[in-house]
């Protein structure tokens, strides 16, 4: 069995400076506890990869709110006035990607790849500073895999050998990231024993994940 953490020891395995990324799509599939106690260690200086900056108290709200973030990796960032604030006033760097070019920027860490090719900003201000590669006589920027210290992932079901499963739409960006953060750390409603969690419904094997977090009851 995977070694339960509390949410106090998974924050204090993140060092100051670290890079982050964190699952979910507007807050849905977001490890929310170890958000928010993240958010109250005092810790910061972190570059956060999420698909979205969601609103002051969703998803990856409350680092924005604590000021603990320096750089946001995103592909929108416009519902969370923290991070407008933030960012107009020069304290956050915001680095906006493409939303399929991001998801698959991480896919290309996870398995290993060096970068991917897609037509996405050919031609306008994203090409500044890239590759650009032509294949059959189109052209194709280059892009670099994206990945992190930590993946910060939620499950629905984990079981006694981190084997996880997801629900629905929270499904998002959780087994892409787990693919890609050098140190896996997963928030899960529930943790069971192995067998369970029916084989073909583990979209996580448990060789990708480092550390449970056992919530408090």
């Amino acid at each position: 069995m995977h070694q339960a953490l509390s949410i106090d020891q998974a924050v204090e395995m993140i060092p100051n400076g670290a890079s982050i990324m964190l699952s979910g799509f507007m807050g849905s599939g977001t490890p929310d506890a170890i958000v928010r106690a993240l958010a109250a260690s005092g810790k910061g200086g972190f570059t956060l990869l999420s698909n979205d900056a969601a609103r002051p108290n969703s998803g990856p709200g409350p680092l924005f709110k604590a000021r603990c973030v320096s750089k946001l990796i995103c592909s929108h960032m416009g519902l969370n006035p923290d991070v407008q604030a933030q960012y107009a006033a020069g304290t956050l760097e915001v680095e906006l990607v493409p939303q399929g070019t991001f998801v698959e920027r991480i896919r290309a860490a996870g398995v290993g790849l060096g970068g991917i090719l897609t037509p996405t900003g050919v031609g306008t201000l994203v090409e500044h500073g890239k590759k650009v590669i032509e294949v059959e006589g189109r052209k194709y920027l280059l892009e670099t895999p994206l990945h992190a210290d930590f993946a910060l992932i939620a499950a629905r079901t984990c079981d006694y050998a981190g084997n996880l499963s997801y629900m629905l739409t929270a499904t998002n960006f959780n087994p892409i990231m787990a693919m890609a953060g050098d140190v896996v750390i997963c928030e899960p409603e529930e943790i069971v024993p192995v067998g369970i969690i029916p084989p073909d419904a583990v979209n996580t094997p448990g060789v990708l994940v480092d550390h449970v977090i056992k919530k408090s009851v």
